[in-house]
């Protein structure tokens, strides 16, 4: 090997040593940030059509199944970044099927200003009326909104906001074969006035920056919910799940979409 080519390689190795350390000094608030952006760009203009699927569920040899016909609804949903930084984003979703359910909506503000609520609006088109829907709980003992009848509720649904956690590393470890951080967030005092839950727990793809698996626990640590992540894809230069799965560990219900 000549000089010149010694140089390249030590050159090339450095810069990967480099990126490496980089990646490993991430703090759990950085790595948020990456997959909040992450997520913004999948919304951004985006038109899709998907399906939302909810059932009872039980475990038949070893795997999670449907216990009962699932319910199913096909969708229709816009979205589109706004604002000076483009960190808040606008959203419409339409229920197509059912025929008895065709027309409903709910419209969607989340800001990322930890001053402003995010907004949902639900429109119920039997009765040509316009509800809003209150952001968070207002009580201990209230849910937040379902979306749409599934295990999904606007809480559940809800971006940005990441200065109203406490955000650490636990550790690095594997989820589906994929190497992930194990991250733990735990909402304020004002954040927890308006949350379900007390803390959540999430597995972060380290290549990909996108979340495969969260798991969610109320006031006494327990663990109530949680959300799986799969069929994810690269579209127009961005990682995405295209199938996205809430258990309810209380109901034993799930819903897909």
């Amino acid at each position: 090997m000549n000089l010149r080519s010694l140089f390249i390689v030590t050159a090339v190795f450095i810069s990967l040593l480099g990126n490496l350390a980089s990646a490993q000094e991430m703090t759990g608030l950085e790595i948020m940030e990456l997959v909040e952006e992450n997520q913004r760009a999948t919304s951004d203009s985006a038109f899709n059509r998907m399906q939302l699927s909810t059932c009872r569920f039980g475990i038949k040899e070893s795997r999670i199944t449907c216990a009962e016909r699932p319910r199913i609804k096909s969708l229709e949903s816009v979205g589109k970044n706004f604002g000076d930084d483009g960190k808040d984003t606008k959203s419409v979703t339409i229920v197509l099927e059912p025929a008895a359910e065709r027309g409903v909506g709910m419209l969607s503000y989340a800001y990322d200003d930890t001053q402003r609520d995010n907004e949902t609006w639900l429109y119920l088109s039997a009765l040509g009326r316009v509800k809003r829907i209150a952001s968070g709980n207002s009580d201990d003992d209230s849910e937040p909104a379902s979306v749409f009848g599934s295990e999904f509720t606007t809480e559940d649904t809800d971006t940005g906001k990441l200065e109203e956690y406490e955000i650490r590393v636990l550790e690095e470890t594997t989820e589906g074969g994929r190497e992930v951080w194990k991250i733990e967030l735990i909402p304020n005092a004002e954040r927890a006035r308006k949350s379900r839950y007390s803390k959540t727990i999430n597995y972060v793809d380290k290549e990909r920056f996108i979340v495969l698996r969260v798991e969610m626990f109320d006031q006494y640590d327990n663990e109530i919910k949680r959300l799986l992540a799969s069929r994810v894809e690269l579209v127009n230069g961005t990682w995405m799940a295209r199938s996205l799965t809430m258990m309810n560990l209380v109901s034993n219900r799930l819903s897909n979409m």
